[in-house]
């Protein structure tokens, strides 16, 4: 069987080649899985506190290791995978302590000679697809709950990214956790998406990716009406109202916008700024964003690194052409934007962009930062509602009434207010309408790994 090579975006060099996993096989560890999930859901919800709270210790001690990996494999600055590997690892910290709190309890009875007991149990096994863009962050998120929960996990990484996953699992295994109780798979996205939809012994269905992928997991979930969990594809508003601390929402705009080179599904996708300030801050942006460091992640004060790979450098560049054509003004030139070569790109601020631009109605997945100016608080609310999505907006304003009208109307999961990096482990993660269904984080993050019962008893 051919094998993957897993390529370093930043030289283009093949860093692994690794063994896909054979569907025959995948059959297997989903038939091991459901056995270990035998023994798995019976341990005390203490005992799996401890190993969680065992694996976040390894996966500390491993923070410089397992962060060069995310670097080596994805590009982003080391500094960022750093803190990816921090953030990552809070998810692991935070089920280890809600492992100890899933609880049940009794209600009042319909009659005197009754009592009502609620209690919950694990899902079962649970099939778990997930990017190339936070390979750290996007499988602890799912990994942790589920074995919090009591279920079992098999884990499926993207292709481009995956040696990140396969040193977490192995760190869990060495803090205890049994070999098929968290595993992982090496397959394309859409053997993995047959192969979890269609077993009958996977219970759950968790995925991190686009809208697309996701429809067609869930429509194949349907068959056997599986749990799942999805969180879809983003076009993220940024909005900066006239009364808004420019300052801070400059930084708060590159905070959200440049992170992991602007290829994150919360990144701010299409920023509006009203038309009083626009002038002042565009200024600020543009000069910031210049001074941005774009390099190889591996070198020192870099601030962006590569995008993961040809392909994506393509789609970028339609997108800063089309806005080009479409009356928008460049920062910098196309020529110095692809001055570096291979997958780098220098961050570029969009000028005088409209809503005829692609890159106002398309996920970019790039460091592009196109700001349109407006007028009255309604039309820009309804604009940036006009989308099937509704992951993550922003919104930067010093009036609490202005704030709590964009809060109460923007229609997103994940809303920053003066804030550019709102994600937490111990906050409910999703989004609305078509960027999918389900939490990550917080209390409500471990629900989906669970079932409710009830049990009435007649004296």
């Amino acid at each position: 069987m051919t094998k993957l090579e897993v390529f370093n975006p930043a030289t283009n060099e093949v860093i692994e080649r690794l063994d896909y996993t054979s569907n025959e096989d995948i059959q297997a560890q989903i038939e091991r899985a459901h056995k270990a999930f035998q023994q798995w859901k019976k341990i005390d919800a203490h005992e799996r506190s401890a190993k969680l709270m065992k694996w976040a210790e390894l996966i500390d001690e491993h923070q410089d290791e397992l962060a060069r990996l995310i670097t080596l494999e994805g590009g982003k600055p080391l500094a960022e995978a750093k803190g990816e590997v921090t953030y990552a690892n809070s998810y692991v910290k935070w089920y280890a302590e809600e492992a100890k709190r899933v609880y049940g309890r009794t209600i009042p009875a319909n009659a005197p000679s009754k009592k009502i007991i609620i209690d919950k149990f694990p899902v079962g096994v649970v099939g778990a697809i997930t990017p190339w863009n936070f390979p750290a962050a996007m499988i602890t998120r799912k990994m942790a709950p589920a074995l919090a929960a009591g279920c079992t996990i098999i884990c499926k990484p993207a292709v481009k990214t995956p040696l990140t996953t396969i040193k977490l699992v192995e760190l869990a295994h060495e803090a205890g956790f049994p070999k098929d109780a968290i595993s992982y798979i090496i397959a394309s996205g859409k053997d993995a998406g047959d192969l979890f939809t269609e077993h009958e012994l996977i219970s759950k269905v968790t995925f991190t990716g686009s809208t697309a992928v996701g429809k067609t997991l869930i429509e194949q979930s349907a068959q056997q009406v599986k749990n799942v969990t999805m969180e879809l594809g983003g076009l993220a508003p940024l909005i900066v109202h006239k009364d808004a601390d420019i300052d801070a929402a400059v930084d708060g705009t590159i905070a959200s916008k440049f992170r992991n080179a602007g290829q994150t599904c919360i990144c701010a996708n299409r920023i509006y700024v009203h038309q009083d300030i626009a002038e002042a801050y565009t200024e600020k942006l543009i000069e910031k964003v210049h001074a941005l460091t774009v390099g190889n992640g591996l070198e020192s004060d870099v601030k962006v690194g590569p995008l993961i790979d040809e392909q994506a450098v393509k789609k970028v560049l339609t997108h800063i052409t089309d806005a080009q054509e479409k009356g928008g003004e460049l920062s910098r030139s196309i020529e110095e934007i692809q001055s570096l070569g291979g997958n780098f790109l220098k961050p570029v601020v969009i000028s005088n962009a409209n809503l005829d631009m692609k890159a106002m109605h398309e996920e970019t997945f790039g460091p592009v930062a196109p700001v349109m100016t407006y007028e009255d608080l309604d039309e820009v609310i309804r604009i940036a509602n006009d989308t099937e999505f509704g992951l993550a907006s922003y919104f930067f304003t010093n009036d609490y009434r202005t704030g709590l009208k964009f809060f109460n109307e923007l229609e997103y999961g994940v809303i920053g207010w003066n804030d550019g990096g709102p994600s937490a482990a111990h906050a409910p993660f999703g989004g609305l309408k078509e960027s999918g269904y389900g939490r990550e984080g917080g209390i409500e993050g471990i629900e989906p790994y669970l079932e409710t019962k009830y049990l009435s008893i007649q004296e």
